[in-house]
């Protein structure tokens, strides 16, 4: 097993910061989107949106650009806010494809529990959700004062 002292695991919080990050910037993309797509009148009765722009807009566009960061930069623009980033939790390389799509999925799983899988991040020795888990993932960043040095299997 190879260990690395330049990299720390990601923790809970940070991770929770990374995410209210990448939550605000999609929301700044998705809401311009939608009223254009709906109006005023229809986004501010409440109404449940519904029909295949709603599909496309408040689901796919999401998927295909998150996925696409982790592809392109290992990260999103939260996680790259703090410096962190997503790796093969065996060999330390960027994930594949594959990977990142099954990490995507995998919040779905990790949030219908009440978020369990989601707070596994902070009580799993190496900062997995499940997520992470499913995938073979972790996400790490440069040291910075982290008990626990990054392992790599491969």
């Amino acid at each position: 097993m190879n260990e690395s002292t330049e990299f720390e695991y990601v923790g809970f919080w940070l991770r929770v910061w990374a995410s209210l990050i990448d939550t605000v910037l999609m929301l700044i993309v998705i809401f311009p989107i939608l009223f254009a797509v709906y109006g005023r009148e229809e986004l501010a009765s409440g109404v449940t949106l519904s029909g295949p722009a709603n599909i496309l807009i408040s689901y796919i566009l999401p998927a295909a650009v998150v996925i696409a960061f982790w592809y392109a930069r290992q990260a999103t623009p939260g996680k790259m806010a703090i410096g962190a980033r997503i790796v093969d939790a065996k060999t330390g390389a960027a994930p594949s494809l594959q990977q990142n799509a099954i990490r995507y999925v995998g919040y779905f799983v990790s949030t219908i529990p009440l978020c369990l899988g989601l707070i596994w991040v902070g009580i799993d020795k190496r900062k997995q959700g499940w997520h992470d888990k499913l995938a073979g993932t972790v996400v790490v960043r440069r040291k910075n004062g982290g008990t626990e040095p990054v392992r790599f299997e491969g």
